[in-house]
């Protein structure tokens, strides 16, 4: 913890109260009389700008603020440190990477994991590769680990290292968001590992992992991804079937024809059934335009 500069509590005391619904007053609000929780942006912007001049000093400040749901009333605070945020995102450069460092900062520690994961979530609004390092330090914990894969994939740089180095250390529901999320980092280098959580025994597992290798568009999955969605199991085979033609896509896309051409052929020859018909259909048109 650590003292916050002496005027921090009054510039806090100047964010908007929510209304009685827990929300902030909008213009059409003020037209029909309603003025509880009104934003007047002038006064929340000259705030804002004051904090940030108190540097790390006051931005650790805030988070002390922060409590468990329960604990206090942390609604301004909240608000403030978001704004701040927003306010170093526009500024960029030094004030962006002082900010995402405080914030990475109080990861890990003793904070309520309530607190924590909202500095997660904060990160991956407006945090830069500077945390990147104490966020894979969260991917191994149960509370954290979804917050904290989903900010990496959003900062980007750096978080395919990250996630890649969580993988085999995570367990259950760490793992499964891992896997997840090193799909939507497109990372080549954990097909490997991806193509191994095709026979987990979690079909959760199987499906994420069929829809990373799709999203990564690696063609030498093919004949994974496609012996997946032959599975018998109506919703797997289904949603296993998306990856497939998601991966056909990202193969042609990438130039890969051939390969998009058998995920094609074998769609339109196995699904035949009425209930499947149209997944066919669909499989022989790509084919079609594919020519």
């Amino acid at each position: 913890m650590s003292e916050s500069s002496p005027g921090l509590a009054e510039l806090v005391g100047r964010m908007p109260e929510p209304d009685g619904r827990g929300m902030y007053c909008t213009e059409i609000d003020l037209e029909k009389g309603i003025s509880e929780g009104t934003i007047v942006k002038e006064k929340i912007e000259g705030a804002i700008a004051e904090i940030h001049k108190g540097g790390r000093r006051n931005i650790i400040g805030l988070i002390d603020m922060l409590v468990a749901p329960g604990k206090g009333d942390d609604v301004k605070a909240h608000y403030a440190l978001h704004c701040l945020g927003l306010h170093v995102c526009r500024l960029g450069g030094r004030a962006k990477r002082r900010f995402t460092r405080a914030l990475a900062s109080e990861l890990g520690g003793d904070r309520p994991k309530s607190v924590q994961s909202y500095l997660v979530q904060e990160l991956g609004a407006v945090g830069g590769p500077e945390a990147v390092e104490a966020l894979g330090g969260l991917l191994s914990d149960k509370e954290l680990c979804e917050p904290a894969a989903m900010a990496l994939a959003a900062i980007g740089e750096g978080a395919a290292e990250q996630l890649r180095g969580g993988l085999s250390k995570a367990r259950g529901k760490c793992r499964l968001n891992i896997v997840q999320n090193l799909g939507v980092v497109r990372d080549k280098r954990s097909v490997g590992a991806l193509r191994k959580e095709l026979t987990d025994k979690s079909r959760e597992m199987r499906l994420a992992a069929a829809w990373a290798l799709a999203n990564i568009g690696d063609p030498g999955s093919v004949d994974a991804v496609v012996a997946e969605a032959d599975t018998k199991d109506g919703y797997e085979r289904i949603k296993a079937t998306k990856a497939c033609l998601l991966l056909a896509e990202k193969l042609l896309a990438g130039g890969n024809k051939s390969e998009a051409m058998k995920i094609y052929r074998h769609l339109r020859d196995t699904r035949t059934d009425a209930g499947e018909k149209y997944v066919g259909e669909a499989a022989e048109k790509a084919l079609l335009s594919a020519r």
